[in-house]
């Protein structure tokens, strides 16, 4: 009796506001899936609904993710951001970029994660009532870049030889990497003076020993910064040598900054093949955390001495060495580690400027090899044809790379969620595997389409 009593105009109306009320949730969906690459509503559903439903366990669930923003989260572990080897100098590289373009090549979590570091690597409680390192403790958490400088500037009115300040200004002050060569030479002189002095009194008290700890990592990260400088300016042997010298080095920091990958880039320069194999020898271990440059520089390896005659038609006919095999295998691991790089190596996809910290396995980390390896793999006869026809073989032994690996473990479903945080906003962010559109953008847009009343 109801429905008999509407009018057409009522059916218009009810047309017009669905249709609407469907298009800001499929905006809205469509917006969410872009950032978080998920669904709002399936997250809503799974992680708010189906508890009260019955339908899901929320004890086990907690133990395994965290949830934030309504965006699953793997482990500390899995997600857990390095800094870059070879990131690039702020004054005379980044800013010249920004410059340049009017893009801003790092994002502030970027830039707060170094500054965490700084604030950890270089301050300690035994500070307080030295002027110069109360200034730079100061400087380290300032987020404008001037007022960094300036209070740089002021440390070393304090005292010429403060370490910590000649480096910031290295890095941030200096326009060329000429001028940020003189600094860091500079500050080496001072962090050595300063080291030896601490290092003799380390054992009078665990403030001593503080600042000693404290004058080691000063001195570690100006010694691998002036190296880079001078890898950059065309002295390879030099750099060589004081990468080696660091790699040899035991304290903790090391571990962080992961100079055996500023070696290895060195020594592929150089073109020092042998040397390079003798690196990974030593850090290609099973025990050891790997990396894009371990496994993608293993691959060019054993790509070289098979690439320059390879060719797929006569491999199809006679079948594979084993030379190619093992190349072919280093090619299939390499990409099983890391799957972004071989866009960028093979430059189907534009590369961006390395972010200072990487997440391993992902987005940021191939961007950060691809842009400095990239011309060792052209460098190499017939790498990159090999590369491009091999790579996409990995993914037939790894067709559920988020449940199981093949070499390593499953492929981390962090990564995409983090490399957004590192990347800047104008870089499309490489996603693996390929997402499929949620069910519920699908059924918004469906109902996004005309509604046809029944006739009265």
């Amino acid at each position: 009796m109801f429905l008999s009593t509407l009018t057409p105009k009522f059916y218009v109306a009810l047309t017009g506001t669905s249709s609407l009320i469907s298009g800001l949730i499929l905006i809205f969906e469509w917006w969410y899936f872009r950032k978080y690459g998920t669904s709002f509503i399936e997250q809503v559903s799974l992680n708010h609904l189906s508890p009260w439903l019955g339908g899901g366990d929320t004890t086990g669930g907690e133990s395994s993710t965290t949830l934030t923003n309504n965006n699953p989260q793997p482990s500390v572990s899995e997600c857990k951001v390095w800094r870059n080897p070879l990131n690039l100098f702020r004054g005379s590289e980044y800013n010249r970029f920004k410059a340049a373009t009017g893009k801003d090549p790092l994002t502030y979590y970027d830039m707060n994660l170094s500054a965490q570091d700084h604030q950890t690597f270089f301050t300690c409680e035994a500070d307080a009532g030295k002027a110069e390192y109360e200034i730079m403790a100061t400087a380290w958490r300032e987020r404008n870049p001037e007022a960094r400088i300036g209070a740089a500037k002021l440390a070393l009115k304090t005292n010429p030889e403060c370490a910590p300040a000649l480096l910031l200004l290295a890095e941030e002050e200096a326009s060329s990497i000429l001028e940020a060569e003189r600094l860091l030479k500079e500050a080496l002189k001072a962090a050595e003076v300063n080291y030896r002095k601490s290092q003799q009194t380390q054992h009078q008290g665990p403030l001593m020993e503080a600042i000693h700890r404290r004058d080691t990592n000063v001195l570690i990260c100006v010694k691998r910064r002036y190296a880079m400088c001078l890898r950059k300016l065309g002295k390879l042997k030099e750099a060589v040598k004081m990468f080696r010298d660091l790699t040899k080095e035991v304290p903790q920091i090391l571990g962080v900054l992961n100079i055996q990958e500023n070696l290895l880039e060195a020594l592929l320069e150089m073109q020092a093949y042998a040397d390079a194999q003798a690196v990974l020898a030593k850090y290609d271990d099973i025990c050891l955390p790997k990396s894009a440059a371990i496994c993608y520089t293993a691959a060019l390896l054993k790509a070289r001495a098979v690439a320059d005659k390879f060719s797929p038609d006569v491999a199809s006919g006679r079948g594979l060495t084993s030379a190619e095999m093992s190349a072919i295998e280093a090619i299939h691991r390499a990409v099983e580690f890391n799957p972004h790089v071989p866009k960028y190596l093979l430059e189907t996809k534009p590369l961006i400027l390395p972010p200072e910290h990487i997440l391993k396995r992902g987005d940021s980390e191939a961007i950060a090899y691809s842009f400095f390896h990239l011309q060792h793999w052209k460098r190499v006869d017939g790498a990159l044809h090999l590369l491009l026809c091999t790579w996409e073989g990995t993914f037939r032994m790894i067709p559920y790379p988020l449940e199981k690996g093949h070499l390593f473990y499953p492929y981390p479903t962090c990564t995409e969620c983090a490399d957004r945080e590192l990347l800047p906003a104008f870089h499309e962010v490489s996603v693996y595997p390929k997402k499929e559109l949620p069910f519920f953008i699908l059924f918004t847009a469906g109902l996004c389409g005309p509604f046809n009343p029944p006739l009265s």
